[in-house]
């Protein structure tokens, strides 16, 4: 499991300020929709059931889109792993379909 990271900073006389990690946007994104942007030419669309602190996520009621030669390709998956060292951006309830 992931450690809990401390999100709130002392700074000087401007007493306390909140920081937000990245880590900890995506936990709160667990059970939703995400647009997911891979290096490539690939989109993925699904609910966000885990992840790692290398972003390695696990994706359910998937939709892929693909850019080939021949146009796009779109399949539909129950379940997929993704690696995180492909994710290029991550869009907390995106929808390639309204972009």
């Amino acid at each position: 499991t992931r450690s809990r990271r401390d999100s709130t900073r002392v700074t000087g006389n401007a007493g306390f300020m909140a920081q937000v990690l990245p880590l900890e946007i995506i936990d709160k994104c667990i059970g939703s929709r995400m647009w997911v942007i891979m290096r490539g030419d690939k989109e993925i669309v699904g609910t966000l059931r885990g992840f790692d602190d290398y972003v390695n996520m696990v994706l359910e009621d998937v939709t892929e889109y693909e850019i080939t030669a021949e146009g796009k390709r779109v399949t539909k998956l129950d379940q997929i792993l993704l690696n995180g060292n492909n994710v290029a951006l991550l869009v907390p309830g995106g929808d390639p379909s309204q972009a």
